[in-house]
């Protein structure tokens, strides 16, 4: 700024009778000046010097109200709890990628569904648990239990023919039917007769008492069968002249021997009865009381 124009201590207008400045503020002016150019002629060549700011800014970096200048703003540092956690879940990552390589091998060993598969059906797996333990100790086959099924089977036979029996021993009885009663009787016969045959084909010697349950056996049905033959017999002579007298049967021998068979195949079947019955509960089979023989 240049100086102010000197006054008169009168108060006069200047340019009438003003005085000149004092020497001293030419000599500040130019010492100024020699110092601005001597600072220009000491900068490094090739660079030219700031520009000044202008008349009242203050200086780059400094505050406008003389505050200390701030520091330029750098990376915003991560709070401890967060780097720790980082470096938490990079250990369990780390630790994770060590175990599946300890474990499998790498992904190369990886079960895929097909290996699953193809190793599931290896020749060489054994069953293991309460499997292997079932299928190691599984007995074969019991042939008792074979032979009492096989006796249970032939048994449930031996009575389809005893409805028709009874039927026509008491039709021969009343003097009636007695063509019929004799064809039934017959082949009620021979329905005991085959039992018999069967019973020879059938394998029983593992079983309890089996000879003497044998015997039985056969000696009820060829008894019954021998009781059949004899009332067809009779009811051909009830048939005859003189066979119904007043509505009832005459006696004749053919009756009386085919009583005495019929008695001796109930005591067989009695006997026989008694010694299949427990074989059949051990074996879970049926039961047959000695009518159902």
């Amino acid at each position: 700024m240049p100086p102010p124009a000197y006054q008169s201590p009168l108060g006069g207008a200047p340019g009438q009778g003003e005085r000149p400045p004092p020497s001293e503020f030419d000599g500040l002016f130019r010492a100024s000046a020699a110092s601005a150019a001597s600072a220009a002629a000491s900068a490094a060549p090739g660079q030219v010097p700031p520009p000044r700011a202008p008349h009242g800014a203050p200086p780059h970096g400094a505050s406008p109200h003389g505050a200390p200048p701030q520091p330029a703003p750098g990376r915003r540092k991560l709070p401890t709890a967060a780097i720790v956690g980082l470096v938490v879940a990079g250990c369990a990552v780390a630790g994770l990628g060590a175990g599946a390589l300890l474990s499998g091998g790498g992904d190369e060993k990886k079960d895929t569904p097909q290996n699953t598969a193809v190793s599931s059906a290896t020749p060489g797996d054994a069953p293991k648990g309460d499997e292997g333990k079932k299928e190691a100790s599984a007995d074969p086959a019991d042939p008792v239990a074979a032979q009492a099924k096989a006796l249970d089977a032939l048994l449930k036979d031996s009575n389809n023919s005893r409805d028709a029996v009874i039927k026509a021993v008491d039709a021969t009885r009343n003097c009636k039917d007695l063509d019929k009663s004799a064809s039934d009787l017959r082949d009620a016969a021979k329905q005991r007769d085959g039992l018999v045959t069967r019973l020879q084909k059938t394998a029983i010697d593992k079983l309890p008492n089996s000879a003497e349950l044998s015997a039985q056996l056969t000696k009820a049905w060829k008894s019954s069968a021998s009781a059949d033959s004899h009332y067809a017999a009779w009811a051909d002579q009830v048939g005859g002249k003189h066979g119904c007298v007043k509505g009832h049967a005459r006696p004749s021998g053919e009756s009386a021997a085919g009583d005495r068979a019929s008695a001796d195949a109930t005591a067989a079947k009695k006997q026989a009865a008694e010694l299949w019955n427990p074989i059949a509960k051990k074996y879970r089979l049926s039961q047959h009381s000695w009518a159902q023989l």
